[in-house]
Formats: C-alpha cells, structure tokens, sequence
C-alpha cells in the first residue's frame, strides 16, 4: 500500500470544490436568511402617509417587505417585494420600477411584471388602500 501523499493537483482541485461550495451556500443565506420571508402580510400593515409615494413613481418600504406605486394620482397599487428568483428582498425602486440586487431582476411596479430576469414568476399583489390620508397594506381587518 502507497503512503505518498495525494498530487498537489488533487488536493488544490478539492479545495476549490469546497470553498466554491461553501461561497454558494453562504450567497443562498445571506439572500434568503436561511429560510423564505413571507411573500405578502397576513394582516393589515401601516405604511404611513399616502403622499410619500409620488405620483408617477414607487416607494419601496424594505423593512415591511412592500414596494407601493402610485401609477396615477389616488390610484395606488402594492406587491410583496420578496424577488420570486431566489427569496432577496428588493432593493431599489425608482420611478414605476423596482430592483432585486441579488442576481439583477427588475420588476414592473403598477403590474408585479418581471421586466428583467433571472426573476421568471412576477411579485404578488397585495391589496392596499387609504385610511385618514395613510396608507394600510394587507388584508382588511
């Protein structure tokens, strides 16, 4: 039985496997923190005042999971902003769109529409209105 230790070849392509390995796994959790957010709130959620999210543009409220538009004025439309490619939340919107920085996927926000991939499924809506001059987010109580 051989006791040469193994070609420095061998040993320098197992490191690489493992430490690729590892980089994948620690990139999955840190987008998703090991487990999936709700996609949508399971009850009423207060964004605030109305008139934070501009007419003509979108507000992305990261903390609460939400991106908001206001396509034209009074008319506000709402979507989970969890990216349905990989679990990140968004982050940015601008105008009538929103970004995922995980892996660039851009989404349309008066539609949910994925305007850039690697997202394929487009964020949920979630019913929004106006209560006293603020806006309520989620299912009515």
């Amino acid at each position: 039985m051989s006791t040469q230790p193994p070609a420095r070849r061998t040993v320098l392509c197992g490191v690489a496997l493992a430490g690729a390995a590892g980089l994948g796994m620690t990139g999955l959790t840190a987008c998703s923190g090991g487990q999936k957010p709700p996609a949508v709130p399971a009850a009423p959620v207060d964004l605030g005042a109305a008139d934070a999210v501009p007419v003509g543009g979108s507000r992305l409220y990261r903390e609460k999971r939400l991106v908001v538009s206001q396509p034209t004025e009074g008319e506000f439309r709402a979507f989970g902003a969890v990216c349905t490619h990989a679990g990140c939340v968004l982050t940015s919107a601008e105008e009538l769109s929103a970004d995922c920085a995980c892996h660039g996927s851009r989404f349309d926000t008066t539609t949910g529409e994925v305007l850039a991939g690697p997202a394929g499924s487009p964020l949920p809506e979630v019913p929004v209105r106006t209560d006293g001059g603020r806006l309520v987010a989620g299912p009515a109580d």
